[in-house]
């Protein structure tokens, strides 16, 4: 299953040469996992007060292409690649119509409220195989 998250590109993610700024690139693709979660009906919210856990990213191993500008209509494409019982691994492409400008493959873990590792809630593993 791959989800699709169209985003415009503002004037506010962009250096002074109108290109999208390398870091900006990370928020695009979080605001693409939030959306992501929130249409597999996961409440992250629900799942801190219930479970006692939340999402971390633990490592993005990222993949600069090309350049996104000011005003480009961009997709952030996100697809699962691996689900275990502690960690999440998903690819996430930005793509400006068939051009691939950013890739990254990301891992997700849950941590408790002390930051410690934690395992995957049963219902969100089952939801993502």
């Amino acid at each position: 299953m791959t989800h699709r998250f169209p985003l415009r590109v503002y004037y506010e993610d962009t250096d002074m040469g109108g290109i999208v700024y390398h870091a900006n690139y990370l928020k695009f693709i979080e605001r693409a996992r939030s959306a992501w979660v929130r249409d597999l009906g996961i409440d992250q919210n629900a799942m801190r007060e219930r479970d006692g856990v939340i999402f971390a990213v633990r490592r993005i191993e990222a993949d600069y292409l090309g350049p996104a500008k000011f005003d480009d209509s961009l997709e952030v494409e996100t697809r699962t690649m691996q689900v275990t019982g502690a960690r999440l691994v998903m690819e996430q492409v930005v793509m400006r119509g068939a051009t691939r400008l950013f890739q990254a493959l990301v891992t997700v873990v849950c941590v408790n409220e002390a930051g410690q590792p934690a395992r995957l809630p049963a219902n969100i593993r089952l939801q993502l195989h």
